[in-house]
C-alpha cells in the first residue's frame, strides 16, 4: 500500500513508474510478458523494494510497535507509516512539491492506461479522486489508510489502537524511517543504476 514510496523511487521514469504502481495487481512471473520491457522493469523493481522492506531489521522494529494490539497483522502498517514520514520529509518534499509530484504521478499513469490491470482501475479511481499521495502527509490521511487495511483484513481491534500506538511511538517511528529510507534509496539506485 505504500504507493508514495513506490512512485518516488521510480525517479521520474514514466514506464518504470507505471510498473512500480501496478505491480501488486500483476501476479506471477509469466504475466510479466504481456507488458513492455520498461514496464516489466518497474514491476520487478516494485517486488524488490517490497522484499527489501519486509526483511529489513528496521521494518521489524516498526511492526513491533503495533504488535501488542495487532499481533502478526502489525506488518500491515509499516508501509503506510513509511509513506507518512516520506510525505513529511522536508529533504524530499514540501507541500507544493508533494502536490506537484502527486499530479505528475496521476497524469503519467493516465497516459499508460492501456497497460493497467483491471483491478488497478478501481484502486486508481480512489487514489486520484481522494488524492492519496498528497494525503499521506496528514495524520487523517494516514489513519484512513490504516483503517482501510483494518477493514480489508477484518481486524476486530479497529483503528483506535493503531492511532494510539502511532502517537505513543511517534519519535521512534520517525527515527526508524530516518534510518530505513536512505538504505532503501541506496538499494534502489544500485538495483537500477540507469535510473539513479
Amino acid at each position: 500500500m505504500n504507493f508514495l514510496a513506490h512512485a518516488y523511487l521510480s525517479f521520474y521514469n514514466p514506464p518504470l513508474l507505471v510498473g512500480n504502481m501496478i505491480a501488486d495487481f500483476v501476479k506471477g512471473k509469466k504475466s510479466l510478458n504481456r507488458f513492455p520491457e520498461a514496464i516489466q522493469a518497474g514491476i520487478v523493481l516494485h517486488r524488490a523494494i517490497d522484499e527489501f522492506t519486509d526483511t529489513h531489521p528496521v521494518t521489524h522494529q516498526v511492526r513491533d510497535m503495533f504488535r501488542l494490539h495487532y499481533g502478526l497483522c502489525a506488518a500491515l502498517f509499516a508501509d503506510v507509516i513509511y509513506d507518512y514520514f516520506l510525505a513529511n520529509d522536508s529533504r524530499i518534499f514540501n507541500k507544493h512539491s508533494l502536490q506537484t509530484f502527486a499530479q505528475y504521478t496521476y497524469q503519467t499513469l493516465h497516459a499508460y492506461r492501456q497497460w493497467w490491470p483491471d483491478d488497478f482501475d478501481r484502486v486508481f479511481m480512489y487514489m486520484e479522486t481522494q488524492n492519496w499521495l498528497w494525503n499521506y502527509r496528514t495524520e487523517s490521511g494516514l489513519f484512513r489508510s490504516m483503517e482501510s487495511l483494518i477493514r480489508r483484513f477484518h481486524l476486530a481491534q479497529g483503528i483506535q489502537p493503531a492511532m494510539d500506538d502511532f502517537h505513543t511511538h511517534y519519535e521512534k517511528l520517525q527515527g526508524c524511517y530516518q534510518r530505513f529510507f536512505p538504505a532503501l534509496q541506496s538499494f534502489v539506485r544500485n538495483f537500477h543504476p540507469l535510473h539513479a
